[in-house]
């Protein structure tokens, strides 16, 4: 990843829509290499653009940060969570849990069911302990990259 490539990610944090003619010039390219840097970018897969959604401000749904212990691999069991729709990020860590993951659900019991039914079932789960979201406070995208 070189300068270019830092400048194209820079301007699409501030604006995933931006049209290549605009873009192009801003990062010192034409329209058309503009969008062969992006293409290729997005074709190995180092970026995504994508609509990002406040589920909290969608209604009606409940969110929350799962700290989870696990009892051998912590990667089986984050393998096993991604299989699940519900589950928005799972990361692996260290310390009092092994693996954080983020879930978002219908609704408070449909929240409470997924923790219940499907998480503490996962082979290997030793504890789970939930953080549900009152509200977004913060959400930005906008990392800093070089």
């Amino acid at each position: 990843m070189d300068e270019i490539d830092r400048a194209i990610l820079r301007e699409l944090q501030i604006d995933g829509r931006i049209a290549y003619a605009e873009l192009g010039p801003r990062v010192g390219l034409s329209a058309s290499a503009a969008r062969q840097r992006l293409q290729r970018l997005l074709d190995s897969q180092t970026v995504q653009v994508v609509g990002v959604t406040d589920p909290m401000g969608m209604g009606g749904q409940a969110m929350a940060l799962l700290g989870i212990a696990v009892d051998g691999d912590p990667r089986a069991v984050a393998d096993a969570l991604a299989e699940r729709s519900e589950v928005v990020y799972s990361v692996l860590t260290s310390g009092g849990f092994d693996l954080f993951a983020e879930v978002v659900c219908p609704g408070p019991r449909d929240l409470l069911d997924f923790v219940n039914d499907v998480v503490r079932q996962i082979e290997g789960v030793r504890q789970v302990q939930s953080f549900p979201y009152f509200g977004i406070h913060t959400h930005r995208f906008l990392w800093n990259v070089g």
